[in-house]
């Protein structure tokens, strides 16, 4: 039986640990534990969580006449290992909240906790040496403006991986800590550390909206098992009615996105790249069974490629802007 595995599993994982083995170092399956924890396997954590940022930083770029394409080139860099770091951090941390409950879910009980490949408190110091690590990173190199936005964030790392317990809403508070880059990387790279908060907040809204979207449809591949052991989801609490109302959830992302788009003064470009993933997502909305965990899992594996487009439409027009108003580069 899965439950009895998964149990078994995540008792040895929780009490193998004793003394000295808590500091010592990491053997070999240990370190391919903590490599599946961080999901350095599977990197579409990172990229919905740093495309909101890129967005920012090109729509920042656009905006902002004073600031060098290098500017924005390097800011975009430096959030590469930043968005990778907080991918991981939550990752490893929802991992270990959820490890008695992964054990029990068909998808999700191979994974290290479970298995017993790595032992919770071994696990609990590895998140805490992230932590460390991540909370010097954020002080290092991102301004005060990001840094206390992204504050707000961090108490959500914590909150999310419990929400299942006790919430179906859970892709809410995901999608809060997820985008919240749509203000740091404007914020990173503003002249005097203001924000255009009329113009941030909508799209921030809206791309909590497409997280719900893909979020709650990926939750439909494990109802069964969720019902099993009385979890709750998005999945179960929106049941028959997903597909229409992650439709409407689709539309109020590009609505909002192009709301935001508008205020900013964005060109054709980024309209066009809107219409376009409007189309792939929406398409693809309509031709998932909900009740076929792989169409479920089809949605959701193409978030990147709607993310990139919107990201492509913002870089060629702020390019494409500049270049045209003779303004350098």
């Amino acid at each position: 039986m899965v439950v009895d595995v998964g149990s078994e599993a995540s008792h040895n994982a929780t009490f193998k640990t004793t003394g000295l083995s808590f500091i010592a170092l990491p053997s070999k399956e240990e370190v391919q534990a903590c490599w599946e924890l961080c999901r350095l396997h599977n990197n579409i954590g990172f990229w919905v969580v740093y495309i909101p940022t890129a967005w920012s930083i090109a729509m920042a770029y656009h905006a902002q006449e004073h600031l060098s394409i290098v500017d924005a080139l390097v800011r975009a860099a430096i959030y590469v290992p930043l968005c990778f770091g907080v991918k991981s951090l939550i990752m490893t941390i929802d991992d270990i909240l959820d490890y008695d409950i992964d054990g029990m879910v068909e998808r999700t009980k191979g994974r290290p906790l479970p298995r017993g490949s790595i032992s919770l408190q071994r696990a609990w110091l590895f998140f805490a040496i992230q932590t460390v690590i991540g909370i010097r990173s954020a002080f290092y190199f991102l301004s005060t403006t990001s840094l206390h936005v992204s504050m707000f964030a961090w108490p959500l790392y914590i909150i999310y991986p419990t929400c299942k317990r006790w919430m179906g809403l859970a892709p809410i508070p995901l999608g809060l800590m997820f985008n919240v880059g749509i203000f740091m990387g404007w914020g990173d790279l503003s002249i005097n550390g203001s924000l255009p908060w009329h113009i941030l907040v909508p799209i921030y809204i809206g791309t909590c909206m497409w997280t719900f979207t893909y979020e709650t449809v990926y939750q439909h591949q494990d109802k069964i098992d969720d019902v099993k052991i009385g979890i709750n989801s998005p999945a179960l609490f929106c049941g028959t009615y997903t597909i229409p109302i992650c439709t409407a959830t689709a539309i109020g992302f590009f609505g909002l996105l192009s709301y935001g788009a508008f205020l900013n003064g964005q060109g054709a470009p980024v309209y066009i790249a809107i219409a376009i993933t409007s189309y792939l997502l929406l398409n693809r909305l309509l031709q998932t069974d909900i009740d076929r965990p792989e169409d479920c899992k089809s949605l959701f594996l193409g978030t990147v490629a709607i993310g990139q487009i919107v990201l492509g439409g913002f870089i060629i027009d702020a390019i494409s802007h500049r270049l045209l108003h003779g303004i350098p580069l």
